[in-house]
C-alpha cells in the first residue's frame, strides 16, 4: 500500500487518521455484504425484509434470492495500517431512500460504487451523483457467481467513465479483495487531494 502522505508513525505518535468511505450502488448489488466482509467490528445493518408491498418497486430481477434490503445504512471499520482507519458507510439502494445520501455524503473522502453486470444500469445513478459533487470514487465490478465477465474496458465505455477513474473487478465476499478496492479509492481520492492543491502555473 501507497498512502504516501502518511508517514509511519511511533507508539507514542498522535491519534490514527480516519477517513470516510462511502459504499454505493444499485439494489441488490453487495453493498452490505462488502462491509460485513471487511469489518474489524460488528457491521452495523439496517435491514428489514422486503415484502408484498414493496414488491412493485423493488426489482429484484437478477437476485431473486435477495429477502432483506438496506433502509438507512450500513456502518463498518477496518484498520488499513497502525495509523489509517476507514470508517464505511453503505448507503441504501432504492430510489426511495436517497434522500439520505446527502447526510451520509458529508465529510467523506471518498466512495466506492458497486457494479453488477447483470444490471449495469443500476449503478448509474451513484456515478452521476457522486461526478456532480466532485466526490472521488472508483467503480467495482462485484463478481457473481454464474455471471458474464466483460472486460474493463467494456465496462468503462458502457458506464461512460472518465478515464482517470479507478474501474476494478472484486468479489464483495472476500476480505482480501474488497481491502483492494478500498486501498484504490484511497490512493484515488488522496491524489485528488493533492492535484487540487498544486499551484496553478501562471
Amino acid at each position: 500500500m501507497a498512502f504516501g502522505r502518511f508517514s509511519r508513525r511511533s507508539a507514542a505518535a498522535a491519534e490514527p487518521v480516519t477517513l470516510k468511505v462511502l459504499v454505493a450502488g444499485g439494489f441488490g448489488v453487495g453493498k452490505t455484504t462488502l462491509v460485513g466482509a471487511v469489518s474489524e467490528i460488528r457491521p452495523l445493518r439496517t435491514e428489514e425484509s422486503l415484502s408484498e408491498v414493496g414488491r412493485p418497486v423493488d426489482d429484484v430481477s437478477g437476485v431473486e434470492g435477495k429477502t432483506t434490503t438496506t433502509v438507512a445504512m450500513d456502518f463498518g471499520r477496518i484498520t488499513l495500517r497502525e495509523d489509517l482507519i476507514l470508517y464505511l458507510f453503505g448507503t441504501p439502494g432504492q430510489d426511495r431512500f436517497w434522500f439520505l445520501w446527502d447526510e451520509l455524503a458529508q465529510g467523506a473522502l471518498g466512495a466506492v460504487v458497486l457494479a453488477d453486470t447483470r444490471r449495469l444500469e443500476d449503478c448509474f445513478a451513484a456515478v452521476d451523483y457522486f461526478e456532480r459533487r466532485g466526490i472521488p470514487f472508483a467503480v467495482a465490478v462485484n463478481c457473481f457467481e454464474g455471471t458474464d465477465r466483460f472486460p474493463p474496458e467494456t465496462v468503462r465505455a458502457a458506464l461512460d467513465l472518465d478515464e482517470a477513474v479507478p474501474l476494478l473487478v472484486g468479489d464483495a465476499r472476500d476480505r482480501e479483495s474488497v481491502k483492494q478496492i478500498l486501498v484504490a479509492v484511497v490512493e484515488h481520492a488522496l491524489a485528488r487531494v493533492d492535484q487540487a492543491r498544486e499551484p496553478v502555473a501562471t
